[in-house]
């Protein structure tokens, strides 16, 4: 079994891929912690090597983040060997009977305007048809929160969560193609 790496545009984060799916239904989950990561086998062993901050599935790929100072010349050998015993073995993602592949994302406080709901509608379009396939390819997730008053809310995950140009990412591309494309649309925001 080949895992191929690839860098992301956040240094702390690399891709793997192991060249099969990791997440059915285009889904995906974002481990912050390893408390989080109790319902995962695949997550927890990560955490476990010690210099690991954070663990994204994505469709096809891990992101993993070091923690602060770790090498990844160090790190990088360490992954690959964890990825490769567990798709290696077919064992499960999630461990069985904990609902641990269930994720409900934390709520921003945002109720959308029903008068809004044609724009919403647009913005949910643009973001799941352009946004995330581009942001996936950098090995994270981005999901929308909200909209009030003009401003989009998302949250970004995975290798973008913490990324240098995360922010650029938001303004100069994301909020200039919605905003091209919804001119209701004045701002975007991190939630």
């Amino acid at each position: 079994m080949l895992i191929e790496t690839e860098a992301t545009p956040n240094p702390a984060t690399l891709m793997f891929m192991p060249g099969q799916l990791v997440m059915a239904a285009g889904g995906t989950r974002d481990f912050a912690d390893a408390d989080e990561a109790a319902a995962s086998p695949l997550a927890q062993a990560l955490f476990d090597l010690g210099d690991v901050e954070g663990v994204f599935f994505g469709r096809d790929f891990v992101s993993v983040t070091a923690g602060e100072g770790v090498d990844w010349r160090d790190l990088k050998p360490q992954v690959l060997s964890v990825l490769l015993d567990h798709f290696s073995s077919q064992a499960p993602l999630f461990t069985p009977g904990s609902a641990g592949g269930i994720h409900i994302d934390d709520d921003a406080g945002f109720s959308d305007d029903p008068a809004d709901a044609d724009i919403v509608d647009q913005i949910k379009e643009l973001i799941e048809t352009r946004v995330r396939p581009a942001v996936a390819r950098d090995g994270g997730d981005i999901v929308y929160r909200g909209f009030e008053k003009g401003t989009v809310y998302l949250a970004m995950h995975g290798a973008c969560s913490g990324c240098p140009s995360s922010t650029a990412t938001l303004k100069q591309g994301i909020e200039q193609l919605l905003k091209h494309y919804v001119p209701e649309v004045t701002e975007v925001r991190a939630a």
